[in-house]
């Protein structure tokens, strides 16, 4: 059997694109892909939790899983080695499109596995640590980190809606009902009133 795995890890993602890819590549080398198993769902779930999971415990001698890249089956060099093990141990290949990688049973497979694996791994761990750094950068600099919180963030919601603010103001709609309108507190309102007098 010849399976194709597409995975996705948010809703404005789309496996079409993987599934493009590998039937494409199915076609150029007049392969037939015997099932898809695609999912919508983060790479940090449990393996037991996701498709895949399924899919490795059907493979059988001389499957072959075919996917766009390694990085589909999991972000975590332990996962992934993991993964890899289990299709070894099973008689499976993996192939993986994008670094063009046919893993099966022997040793060059299994470095070729392991060294992408730990590229993987430190590739996540350095673009973390780089957020990390840029996140504590901007608050040295006095940046506040955060979505605005309390009155402070309703005032910013009446900035944003200053249009149907004065709107309302013309109509003659009172300034308890227009806190009303706009979600906010009648104090909130007043005091963004008064600190921009030209709404009025």
């Amino acid at each position: 059997m010849i399976y194709g795995y597409c995975r996705v890890s948010t809703q404005h993602q789309h496996e079409e694109n993987q599934h493009f890819v590998i039937e494409n590549f199915a076609q150029a080398n007049n392969i037939h892909i015997d099932t898809w198993v695609e999912e919508k769902i983060s790479s940090n779930k449990k393996l037991s939790e996701r498709k895949l999971g399924t899919l490795l415990k059907k493979l059988k001698t001389g499957d072959i899983l075919i996917t766009t890249e390694i990085s589909r089956l999991g972000r975590s060099l332990l996962e992934v080695m993991g993964i890899l093990q289990m299709c070894l141990e099973q008689g499976c290949q993996v192939w993986t499109l994008k670094e063009n990688f046919r893993l099966g049973a022997d040793i060059q497979s299994k470095v070729l596995a392991f060294a992408f694996g730990l590229s993987a791994e430190l590739s996540k761990q350095l673009l973390q640590e780089r957020v990390r750094e840029s996140l504590a950068r901007l608050k040295a600099n006095g940046k506040k980190l955060g979505r605005p919180c309390g009155a402070q963030s309703k005032k910013l919601k009446l900035s944003r809606n200053k249009k149907r603010l004065n709107n309302l103001i013309t109509r003659g709609i009172s300034k308890n009902e227009i806190a009303r309108i706009m979600g906010v507190h009648k104090t909130t309102l007043y005091k963004y009133l008064n600190t921009y007098e030209q709404i009025l």
